[in-house]
């Protein structure tokens, strides 16, 4: 009888156990922590700062880390989600399968794009894709990146279907310090984010702004450059989507930050980044 009582107990205190745990880690309870290379800082910080501020009882820490490096430790179990901008390879998909043992299912929110700028003061205007293919196999290295493994450099390499470390290139770690210096270097051109200086109202934006001149994208003898209409059809060249990914295999937090981000009221927040909504909803207006 004591044993029978004494197993009760256990099975009692496991469970009392396992569901104080699963109630610790849930969509407004818990912590966690997502991982976003630098480019995509400044939505990252707005859709965590609002989505904290509804769920108080949740606290979500946001990691600056290279894309290849958070995609790292996604597979390795490390963090729970992470932001992606490039297609992952057929070999990364299947890494995904195997060691995540979920199905690949990428959670769309924002469309950014990879800039090409210049000091606000030179004469250059526009720049053909053919130009800067050349300008990455150029040994005058006239194109600066802010790093290895980072998503400019990931996407732009993608875009020409060649390996990063084929291409010649500049670096100035940060997005950030690649418009602030780059009036430094009057001979080269910076890329960069798009969200770095996308948010409208922003004074840090606002100021690099200021500095910087956005050049326009030849292509097929046509000219884009990255407005709001091109970044939602998808016409200016360098266009890319942004979306989640995540080894949460229940409805935690995680899950739960990622469809807050794709909602209504997420996707309103990517829209006064600056970036174009991925899931555009109607809003109606009642005429009386």
């Amino acid at each position: 009888m004591k044993k029978i009582l004494l197993l009760s107990w256990i099975s009692l205190f496991f469970f009392y156990s396992c569901s104080k745990d699963i109630d610790i880690d849930n969509p407004n309870k818990g912590e966690i922590t997502v991982e976003a290379d630098e480019s995509f800082r400044s939505v990252l910080e707005a859709l965590v700062e609002r989505y904290t501020a509804l769920n108080p009882q949740t606290k979500i820490n946001l990691v600056i880390k290279k894309e290849d490096l958070g995609l790292l430790d996604l597979l390795d179990k490390k963090v729970r989600v992470v932001v992606m901008s490039r297609e992952l390879s057929q070999k990364e998909k299947e890494a995904y399968d195997k060691k995540i043992d979920m199905p690949w299912l990428p959670a769309k929110f924002a469309a950014d794009a990879v800039l090409f700028v210049v000091p606000k003061d030179s004469p250059l205007e526009a720049i053909s894709m053919e130009d800067i293919y050349k300008e990455l196999n150029s040994d005058e290295k006239r194109m600066i990146f802010d790093g290895v493994n980072s998503s400019n450099l990931n996407f732009v390499a993608q875009k020409f279907k060649k390996n990063p470390g084929d291409l010649k290139f500049s670096v100035i770690p940060g997005n950030k310090n690649v418009a602030q210096q780059l009036k430094n270097y009057p001979d080269k051109i910076g890329v960069i984010s798009y969200n770095t200086i996308s948010r409208p109202y922003g004074k840090e934006a606002e100021n690099l702004r200021k500095e910087l001149k956005i050049l326009k994208i030849i292509q097929d003898h046509k000219i884009y450059d990255v407005s709001i209409d091109n970044l939602k059809n998808m016409t200016y060249p360098f266009t890319r989507i942004l979306y989640f990914l995540t080894n949460e295999s229940y409805y935690g937090l995680g899950n739960g930050f990622i469809r807050f981000s794709c909602q209504q009221l997420g996707q309103i927040i990517v829209e006064k980044e600056g970036l174009q909504p991925y899931n555009i909803f109607p809003r109606e207006v009642q005429m009386r």
